[in-house]
């Protein structure tokens, strides 16, 4: 079977090197020069399975109009009038009840915890090196009230029988030594030991080279302009080059899936939310983390990736702007020297902003469309370094008709659609605006 790809980030190489090795065909599109150049270019370096949680949780509506007046503030809304944005809003805050957060969250664990068992079965397939490190991740308390708020997503990895360690201050201090200078900056942690770390961008480069022995063919430098439909399905890719068929087709473009796929028919509710990062050589080890701080009150992750920390957070609502906003930088650089204040000189950090695709409620889209050929692989926010593995591989036993290994058909778009306008989804151009 020929597949066709859209996207070489994290999430398309993953769903490529699975197809190829289940004897597919397989070609990747991408407008980049090279995989993995967008979103999966600087994240925060977690593979966070324990932490996979929607944004979109009971209280966070209050919490949003106290962020608006801080000056660190973990989330941004561009004042500008947005149709999109305001739409992506209000079906977030339709989703912050318990109800929903529970459903939500034992999703996106469903889909994280196989991610993590994939990744560990592909450290046997191949020899990776990513900055990989296996020490787990440190939520960090500032005030009592966070602490104990953390009582309920304890309960939810319980019911998932996924490990964790709820740690005071002393605790804290024997998995992260350097936090000892500023232990009365905080009182107590939720450590998630499973959890790992790694270089996104080192380990997408490598497995594209897995999937070029395996005979996949990477189009770099393509940009896509259009989807041609023909009968309820895809007929064909459009491209500045050229035109490209195949059998099926999978659309891993991140925020960008959403201008592609804006039809009568599709309506995708991904939503660019934009991230920063700051990336700092570490000037002394002792006083550098040994794995990931997550500070849960400015919602800002500190990674260590070899002789390297990166610094990443902010939640930016502004459509597909990537300008750097230097107050972005400002906060990270806070954070980073709050905690770790003789780790590195900021003053030799490398800013950078990528766009995560968001989906109201947290999960990502992995599966069928109403197109009979059309799959997507998308909406993984903050998780998509965390999610890729088991998003690839889930989907390419979707595409192949295999048996799953987890459930999926609540991770399908059409938990959004319930009905296309199929009859509006006849021969056509689909301009991607991309």
């Amino acid at each position: 079977m020929q597949v066709l790809v859209l996207g070489s980030g994290i999430i398309g190489t993953t769903t490529a090197y699975y197809l190829a090795r289940q004897g597919h065909q397989v070609r990747v599109l991408d407008r980049q020069p090279a995989a993995g150049l967008e979103t999966s270019f600087a994240n925060a370096g977690q593979i966070s399975p324990g932490y996979s949680a929607p944004w979109a949780a009971p209280g966070i509506p209050f919490k949003a109009l106290k962020w608006m007046f801080s000056r660190y503030s973990p989330l941004v809304v561009n004042a500008s009038p947005d149709w999109a944005k305001y739409k992506f809003i209000a079906s977030m805050l339709s989703q912050c009840n318990e109800k929903s957060y529970d459903i939500n969250k034992n999703r996106m664990l469903r889909l994280a915890e196989y991610s993590r068992l994939s990744l560990q079965q592909l450290h046997t397939e191949l020899d990776l090196s990513y900055d990989q490190r296996n020490l787990g991740t440190l939520q960090l308390f500032r005030t009592r009230k966070q602490f104990i708020s953390a009582q309920k997503d304890m309960a939810i990895l319980d019911k998932h029988q996924m490990p964790y360690e709820s740690l005071h201050i002393n605790g804290c201090i024997d998995v992260e030594p350097a936090l000892e200078k500023v232990k009365h900056k905080f009182v107590g942690g939720l450590r998630l030991p499973l959890d790992q770390t790694g270089d996104c961008y080192q380990l997408t480069q490598q497995l594209v080279d897995s999937c070029k022995k395996m005979g996949v063919i990477f189009d770099f430098n393509t940009q896509i302009t259009a989807l041609r439909i023909e009968n309820k399905k895809i007929h064909s890719v459009i491209t500045d080059k050229k035109e490209y068929k195949a059998d099926k087709y999978v659309m891993a473009m991140g925020s960008y899936s959403t201008k592609l796929l804006k039809t009568n028919g599709i309506n995708s509710p991904v939503y660019p939310v934009k991230g920063y990062s700051v990336t700092l050589p570490v000037s002394n080890p002792q006083a550098a983390p040994v794995s990931t701080i997550m500070d849960e009150t400015y919602k800002v992750a500190i990674t260590r990736l070899g002789d390297r920390i990166r610094v990443a957070g902010t939640a930016e609502l502004n459509g597909y702007n990537l300008n750097l906003n230097e107050k972005r930088r400002q906060t990270l650089r806070h954070v980073a020297t709050d905690i770790f204040p003789e780790t590195a000189s900021i003053e030799n950090d490398e800013f950078w902003a990528g766009l995560r695709p968001m989906t109201p409620d947290g999960t990502p889209i992995v599966g069928e469309t109403e197109l009979s050929n059309l799959y997507l692989n998308t909406g993984h926010g903050a998780l998509g370094w965390t999610m890729s593995f088991g998003s690839g591989r889930l989907l390419a036993d979707i595409i192949s008709g295999k048996r799953t290994d987890i459930r999926h058909e609540d991770l399908s778009i059409k938990r959004y659609i319930r009905q296309f306008k199929s009859d509006e989804i006849q021969s056509q151009l689909i301009p991607a605006n991309h």
